[in-house]
């Protein structure tokens, strides 16, 4: 599976933006698909995931209410919208898929495929 993801750019704070993350190779049925985000020195962290049926959806705490994960089976294609955007949001922005297990949907261990990032800056 190949992932391609974009959207990222600059936005003020308090702004929105989607994310896109476009499958190629094979689709994401019977794949979890996650985002995860890494901000200059620290380490890459968990934002938001969707369970391998796509019956369920995991938030990172520091996004719950503000960010929403979806998925479009048809094109393939799996979202990141994220509303009312702060500066500690800075960060380049990954969106990955695997066979994952629950216990492990919000760990980088449990994905297999990652797309190439995309940065999102929020200014203040």
């Amino acid at each position: 599976v190949q992932l391609q993801a974009s959207g990222g750019g600059l936005v003020q704070a308090g702004g929105s933006l989607r994310l896109s993350c476009a499958a190629s190779g094979r689709t994401f049925s019977g794949y979890a698909t996650a985002w995860f985000r890494q901000a200059p020195g620290k380490e890459r962290e968990f934002v938001a995931a969707l369970s391998r049926n796509g019956g369920s959806t995991y938030y990172a705490d520091s996004v719950k209410g503000r960010f929403t994960i979806s998925r479009d089976n048809a094109k393939n294609t799996v979202y990141l919208q994220m509303n009312s955007l702060n500066p500690e949001d800075t960060a380049v922005y990954y969106c990955a898929a695997g066979r994952t297990i629950t216990s492990m949907i919000a760990t980088i261990r449990g994905y297999d495929y990652w797309g190439q990032g995309t940065q999102v800056t929020v200014s203040s």
